[in-house]
């Protein structure tokens, strides 16, 4: 993590685009880049998004969690243990986080499930969802 002014600006290893041959950039940019649409789409209309895949119990368990609480949100399921981790490694190289569930609040990914679950338990979920702020590790 670095400092910028007051702002803890977190940094990811990603390759830079000069080392990227320019007859390549536009198909490195363009991969899987439909489902990253879709999920971008998803979090920009809904203030709670479950992104996860068939027969993990993980994604299920943040699903379950949200129910209890009443809360609406949007479930995005992407294949299962058997097909479409293509696709879902594209959202995991998008988001830098490396299991599923992916769950959004007000567009911020918090986490997967035990996430959520420490989010509601502290009632930090509904401070963000009534317009709080996330609070940030200290």
């Amino acid at each position: 993590m670095a400092f910028c002014g007051f702002r803890q600006i977190m940094t990811r290893n990603i390759l830079d685009e000069s080392q990227i041959h320019p007859a390549i950039r536009e198909t490195v940019a363009n991969h899987q880049s439909d489902i990253i649409r879709e999920v971008q789409a998803a979090i920009t209309s809904h203030d709670v998004v479950v992104v996860g895949m068939k027969q993990n119990p993980f994604p299920k368990k943040a699903r379950k969690a949200l129910d209890t609480t009443g809360l609406p949100y949007q479930y995005l399921e992407y294949g299962s243990y058997f097909n479409g981790w293509r696709r879902r490694n594209a959202l995991k190289m998008w988001t830098g986080w490396p299991t599923f569930p992916m769950v959004f609040v007000k567009g911020v990914l918090v986490g997967g499930a035990a996430d959520l679950a420490r989010l509601i338990a502290s009632g930090e979920l509904k401070r963000m969802l009534s317009g709080g702020s996330a609070s940030s590790p200290s």
